[in-house]
């Protein structure tokens, strides 16, 4: 039996007038592409180290190489009724934000870590910052689009198509680096498992999607904006 217009199956368009042209007009924008991000990574004061000028938030917006949008999580609670489960909405969780890191020769960024995560917990003594708000810190992540074109020109902006503000982030595990004779033509690399009191998702105009926070705290920081990654 043919789909009608209005069907249940054809949802008011017959999948047999689906073409490749109907298609790429609901691509009009590309397509978000996954190696097209950002992260600012921010660690507690005292841990931010410099070096001929370059710092270490700006150091990680090059060389954090993956990433990922966090996914949204709400677990169930089962209540047995009659030989059947009524499903009921649980409690949300954040899983870890998990970030690979490019090691350059200078081991900034994982000497970083290594130092947050000594400031939290030293190696020696089991002793460590007790405080909260002095070894959590935000950061952001942002999906960016590609520069549009003016009369074949680049406008030179980079469009945040979408960003995330995680809250209340610290570091609770940092990857060994396996070293081998056998390993030639690589560049070491290393994960580091981030906690997530909780995130918020930005819209390409800096407005949370969820209606929480504030545009404020979603505007690209200075360096961003010096690189012609702009929200709208």
């Amino acid at each position: 039996m043919a789909n009608t217009p209005g069907s249940a199956t054809g949802g008011g368009i017959s999948p047999s007038s689906r073409t490749l042209n109907d298609f790429k007009n609901r691509m009009s924008g590309g397509g978000a592409r996954p190696n097209l991000f950002e992260c600012e990574i921010n660690f507690p004061t005292g841990i931010v180290l410099t070096d001929e000028g370059v710092s270490l938030a700006e150091k990680t917006r090059f060389l954090v190489k993956a990433a990922s949008l966090p996914g949204s999580t709400i677990n169930v609670i089962d209540i047995p009724f009659r030989g059947r489960n009524l499903k009921i909405a649980g409690d949300r969780t954040f899983d870890p934000w998990t970030i690979t890191v490019i090691n350059d020769v200078d081991f900034k960024i994982r000497n970083a870590f290594e130092k947050w995560m000594n400031y939290m917990n030293k190696h020696e003594d089991n002793s460590g910052e007790l405080d909260p708000s002095n070894y959590q810190k935000d950061m952001k992540v942002y999906q960016l689009g590609k520069a549009g074109m003016n009369n074949m020109t680049t406008n030179g902006n980079i469009k945040v198509l979408k960003a995330y503000q995680f809250y209340g982030m610290f570091p609770t595990a940092i990857s060994p680096i396996d070293l081998s004779y056998d390993q030639a033509d690589t560049i070491e690399e290393f994960t580091v498992d981030l906690q997530v009191q909780w995130w918020d998702a930005i819209d390409s105009s800096g407005n949370s999607i969820l209606g929480s926070g504030s545009t404020e705290d979603f505007t690209p920081t200075s360096t961003s904006a010096e690189a012609g990654i702009v929200f709208g």
